[in-house]
């Protein structure tokens, strides 16, 4: 092979080498197009971590951009949420959002974290009532009471009952806060969160029975269909439910269908006597006197 052609030929390679390691260079080096960010919305953001019942300042709030879509009920002014107590906590350089907030006027405090349609009912507890101090906010619980029925037998001895299931706590004492970890907390009273018309069962079973509240998984959200004892079934065995035990009278069974009556008879009425024929009269005029004599049928 002629070596001036080999010469040539790693001649060009170098140089083509070259030039692609250049503009490797060139490109690399390349300064970056930015892409024009989005432009961040401006809501209101916690200054730090709100716990539940606190009242708004406005050291605890500030309005601060957001990127991304603005949440539902962010609100967007410092204004419209001064003075509002917060119901569910608030972590730092979170949005403050409506549904975390209880409505104007309503302040802070355990009060502003009662539903509408709600009540707070106070309930006295020990250790063993109040499950060894487990019974802390934002744990669901049964409530039982035991007690003499009125009118029930003295054979029966204690009656006891599930009176209410599913029931939220609100309060541990003087602490509303919910903890995660669900710490004891040994207290005298708690507060439960119910109806009018559980307050007012409450409130009698509070001030008439014993009360023992029954500690259960927050998730288990079912009602049990439970009959009740009395502590003569304990000793026993019996399984009666309490309404058998205290007499109460079941529920009628439907009354029997009638059976229908036979159709009334037409009354036949007798037939009517025959009329009576008038009798055959003859006359008979001798002279002055007048004679009638009759003839009737037959003979």
């Amino acid at each position: 092979m002629n070596k001036r052609f080999v010469g040539v030929l790693t001649f060009a390679f170098v140089v083509a080498a070259g030039a692609s390691l250049i503009l490797y260079r060139v490109l690399l080096n390349r300064p970056q197009s930015t892409k024009a960010a989005p432009a961040a919305a401006h809501i209101v953001l916690a200054t730090k971590n709100l716990e539940a019942g606190t009242v708004l300042k406005e050291e605890d709030v500030q309005v601060s951009d957001w990127p991304g879509p603005v949440p539902e009920g962010a609100k967007l002014e410092v204004k419209d949420v001064l003075g509002r107590g917060v119901t569910v906590s608030i972590f730092a350089k979170e949005p403050i959002i409506e549904s975390r907030m209880a409505q104007k006027g309503a302040g802070g405090g355990l009060a502003a974290m009662i539903p509408p349609g709600m009540r707070a009912v106070a309930v006295r507890v020990n250790e063993v009532v109040g499950v060894a101090g487990f019974v802390v906010p934002g744990m669901r619980v049964d409530v039982i009471i035991s007690g003499s029925a009125p009118g029930s037998s003295s054979a029966l001895g204690t009656l006891t009952r599930t009176l209410l299931q599913n029931v939220e706590v609100l309060s541990a004492g003087q602490d509303f806060k919910k903890d995660a970890e669900g710490k004891p907390v040994v207290v005298q009273v708690i507060n439960l969160l119910v109806t009018p018309e559980q307050a007012e069962q409450l409130s009698l079973a509070a001030s008439q029975t014993q009360i023992q509240l029954v500690l259960r998984n927050p998730l288990d959200r079912e009602i049990a269909k439970t009959p009740g004892t009395a502590l003569s079934h304990l000793f026993s065995g019996q399984r009666t439910a309490l309404a058998d035990a205290l007499g109460t009278p079941a529920a009628s069974a439907a009354p029997r269908p009638r059976a229908p009556r036979p159709a009334a008879q037409p009354v036949q009425q007798a037939a009517p006597a025959p009329k009576k024929e008038a009798p055959f009269v003859m006359e008979i005029i001798s002279g002055a006197k007048k004679v009638e004599t009759k003839f009737e049928e037959g003979k």
